[in-house]
């Protein structure tokens, strides 16, 4: 649906060979390098106190490589949340079709929280105090505010795909049910990075609080629903 056609002049596409295979690998360990450097610079030195040619000097590569990368230190630092946003849309696009999209979200976000194999980021050490960081600075938080924006057009559309909507602009199904469980997921983890109620910094209580926060956003929909009918 969101693919382009082949043209007849277009070469059909070929899979990559051992050498582009491993420019990828290379690609990849470098934009890691250039996010941890400037995480953890961050971190250390505070916003202001960071610049780009410290955290390319850090990751032991030229400016100009950061550039390839990245538009700005703000951008490196939350390089692992966007990962994170493409593993869920991925995920969510692995769904069975007859799933209800708002169920089909929560299932995705619990997969991602639960693979043992690439595990979340968030359950990096520091990501819990970059997240605190991220509601003090306003530049990072424009970065992170963008970050969310795109991950969530993409599910937006990966929705409108399973419900077989053609002009998504017109029907408000997908970015409702996109902006409800992304921002369910959103609260759970500010409360998390805050430590409210006791909630340490781990797999099993970031995955509870997650699913407490679903049941709520369940709860308070089932409530508007019956209060509503009750009206009529």
């Amino acid at each position: 649906m969101y693919g382009e056609t082949m043209t007849a002049t277009e070469p059909p596409s070929r899979p990559a060979g051992p050498g582009e295979d491993r420019r990828r690998r290379k690609a990849r360990q470098t934009r890691d390098a250039l996010a941890a450097a400037a995480l953890e610079l961050i971190l250390e030195r505070g916003l202001a106190g960071t610049t780009v040619e410290a955290i390319a000097e850090r990751a032991d590569v030229t400016r100009r490589t950061f550039s390839r990368y990245f538009t700005g230190k703000e951008d490196a630092a939350l390089d692992f949340v966007r990962g994170d946003g493409e593993r869920i849309n991925a995920l969510l696009r692995a769904r069975p079709a007859g799933e209800a999209p708002l169920s089909a979200y929560r299932r995705a976000v619990r997969g991602w929280l639960s693979d043992q194999d690439n595990p979340a980021s968030h359950l990096r050490p520091d990501m819990r105090r970059l997240l605190v960081l991220v509601d003090r600075e306003p530049d990072l938080f424009a970065a992170y505010q963008r970050i969310r924006v795109d991950a969530q057009e993409e599910s937006a559309r990966i929705i409108a795909d399973r419900l077989g909507i053609a002009d998504d602009e017109r029907d408000v199904r997908p970015a409702v049910v996109v902006d409800a469980a992304a921002g369910v997921l959103t609260a759970a983890l500010r409360l998390w990075a805050r430590g409210t109620a006791g909630h340490a910094a781990d797999a099993a209580e970031l995955a509870s609080l997650v699913e407490r926060a679903y049941d709520a956003l369940a709860t308070e929909a089932a409530t508007a629903v019956a209060e509503s009918t009750t009206e009529e």
